[in-house]
């Protein structure tokens, strides 16, 4: 870009303005997910809604390929792009706790461990995902599956109101009284309408949970995974847990002759009296013969961060998903077979439970369409060294492969690459021709296009 226009937003703005050859700008384009590696034009790190505005109309009058940026954990690497524009939101903290009215106010660069830490103390927590380094807007806008849906819903089911930066440089409020065409689009379709610079939540009494994980041999995988298929859809809305196939990390927190076993597990979270929740695990803690069974009390916000430090910033990734409805027997057999084949400590596969309380909301009552669904199943091919990065996708691809006939069609977003359009729309199914009259209305040129792409009617 030529350097007059870049020192006029400059002039603009109080956030940074970081173009290639700054001090910075190297740390500033990574995300996530090590294995993007793309080179912004410009980087612009906003600290308000005043440098959201800014950013949107330079952008736009430049003519610039632009993406939104919150925690970056971006799968796909969408909150980056190529000589593009990144508008960086990571720098617009700030968490305000109403106790008495049960609700959140969130800025747009906060990602979930901030949120915790200022809900705990109130004993309250709202839904979000399984990494506090996660960031608010991305997960939330794809929907929100956490370990609280089955009792509280996915967080868009929880998210009372938004405050956007829309494509023309304007600014927002999209609620269910105002401009609730928009508000019924950003719970579930992603970055595709707007800048979300703040979210207010509804909150839930949620301070000390009973939680930790189940693992079994791998040799266990389907009676286990047979078991759990229908103890879960019909266990108290207060138990949550999802299904993994992993390889046990040597970390202090598990036992030495356990580390760089592969093993099936359930990772449990239950709200509510512990004794409570005790009783409704048992009877699937009991099925087969455990290897560890490492369930207590802790702090919400523990359970939020037990795989950060597993999961750092950097590592390749490659991912693909699939909402789930059943899970055959066929299908138990083909976890089986590839979770026998994980090609990495860090690669796995896990089933996110979706029913409960996310199952009170219709079809079209959001944006995020599969509603009927039980599971949102992920696999990951995940390793520190680049030089593995051909393995694991390969190793993913043809699991997923092999899963997917088995599956409900779509996917949650947040889980997908770049897939193409066809994915996209089978991950909206009905709610698709709605969302695209909505981004005609919003953002006809289609300027936030750095996503799972809604194209505008």
């Amino acid at each position: 870009m030529p350097t007059a226009d870049v020192e006029q937003l400059r002039a603009r703005m109080r956030g940074e303005v970081i173009r290639p050859g700054d001090a910075g700008y190297e740390s500033a384009r990574r995300v996530y997910n090590g294995m993007i590696d793309k080179r912004p034009a410009l980087i612009v790190r906003c600290v308000d809604v005043a440098d959201v505005m800014a950013a949107v109309e330079y952008g736009r009058e430049n003519k610039m390929l632009t993406a939104i940026r919150g925690g970056g954990h971006n799968g796909a690497g969408l909150g980056t792009c190529e000589n593009g524009l990144v508008i960086d939101l990571s720098r617009m903290k700030g968490v305000r706790v109403d106790p008495v009215g049960h609700t959140v106010q969130v800025a747009g660069g906060c990602v979930w461990g901030d949120v915790d830490h200022a809900t705990h103390p109130f004993g309250l927590a709202t839904p979000s995902g399984f990494i506090s380094t996660t960031g608010v807007g991305g997960l939330t806008l794809g929907g929100g599956i956490g370990h609280l849906t089955r009792r509280c819903g996915l967080s868009i089911d929880n998210l009372l109101s938004v405050d956007m930066v829309l494509a023309d440089g304007t600014f927002v409020v999209a609620n269910e009284k105002e401009n609730s065409d928009l508000f019924w689009a950003v719970r579930g379709g992603g970055g595709n309408f707007g800048v979300v610079t703040s979210f207010k939540f509804r909150l839930h009494p949620v301070k000390t949970v009973y939680a930790g994980p189940t693992f079994w041999p791998l040799g266990q995988t389907a009676e286990v995974m047979s078991a759990y298929r229908e103890f879960i859809l019909n266990a108290p809305e207060q138990v949550n847990g999802f299904f993994a196939l992993l390889t046990i990390p040597p970390a202090p927190m598990f036992p030495a002759q356990l580390h760089l076993q592969k093993v099936c597990g359930i990772m449990w979270c239950c709200t509510g009296p512990s004794d409570k929740a005790e009783a409704a695990l048992k009877p699937m803690r009991s099925v087969g013969k455990p290897v560890l069974d490492h369930v207590g009390e802790m702090p919400f916000p523990v359970v939020q961060r037990l795989f950060d430090a597993l999961y750092p910033p950097g590592l390749q990734w490659y991912w693909r998903a699939d909402f789930v409805k059943e899970i055959s027997d066929r299908a138990i057999a083909l976890h089986a077979e590839h979770g026998a084949k994980l090609p990495t400590m860090h690669s796995t596969m896990h089933l996110y439970p979706i029913d409960g309380a996310a199952h009170r909301v219709g079809t079209s009552d959001t944006a995020f369409s599969y509603r009927d669904a039980n599971w949102a199943e992920v696999i990951v091919g995940v390793d520190p060294d680049p030089a593995n990065a051909d393995k694991v996708t390969k190793w993913c691809k043809d699991y997923f492969d092999a899963l997917h006939p088995y599956s409900a069609g779509g996917a949650y977003i947040n889980f997908m690459m770049e897939e193409g359009q066809e994915r996209v729309q089978a991950s909206f199914r009905d709610n698709y021709a709605r969302l695209a009259t909505v981004k005609g209305k919003y953002d006809p040129a289609n300027f936030f296009r750095v996503n799972q792409n809604i194209r505008p009617a």
